[in-house]
């Protein structure tokens, strides 16, 4: 898996969504796959004002505390600040400007490079100086050829910026 670093603005997301945490997702009960199909059945990118519909964000946010604790999964994509005062039945959500380390994963099933790369992630800030702010990290998928069983993603993971 490489990696690197990039800044980016203020994005406002729109999609569906799940509170959830680590450990209820490792179980047979996890909630994320019933809120991928929650999204693939929602028709969301025929809603007015998304704003490039290739790409599908799958966002974590609103972290009770780390890693290990609460938080929030949307899936769906970014939208203009018009759309956000549309009342439409959807979570909007901010994620604020940032610094982010990115993770591009290996070609495989999107399941299994998925899975490997939050591994590797959480391992890779085991031992790292960079330190996570956990105000809104997600994984990119672009639709645009996308074959699920030879996926290549990038998670965005907000990190402090330095001094």
């Amino acid at each position: 898996m490489s990696t690197y670093i990039t800044n980016k603005q203020k994005m406002l997301l729109t999609g569906v969504a799940v509170r959830t945490t680590n450990a209820d997702e490792a179980g047979t009960d996890g909630r994320l796959p019933k809120l991928w199909e929650t999204y693939f059945q929602s028709n969301l990118t025929s809603l007015p004002g998304i704003r490039n519909p290739h790409y599908i964000y799958a966002l974590y946010t609103d972290y009770e505390s780390d890693a290990a604790g609460a938080y929030t999964t949307l899936i769906g994509h970014e939208i203009n600040e018009e759309r956000a005062r549309d009342d439409n039945n959807l979570e909007v959500v901010v994620i604020p400007e940032s610094k982010y380390l990115v993770f591009k994963t290996r070609k495989g099933p999107v399941y299994e490079v998925v899975v490997e790369a939050w591994q590797e992630i959480w391992d890779y800030f085991k031992e790292s100086t960079e330190v996570r702010t956990y105000t809104g990290d997600f994984e990119l998928y672009d639709t645009r050829n996308y074959d699920s069983a030879n996926t290549e993603i990038e998670i965005y993971i907000a990190i402090k910026q330095s001094l």
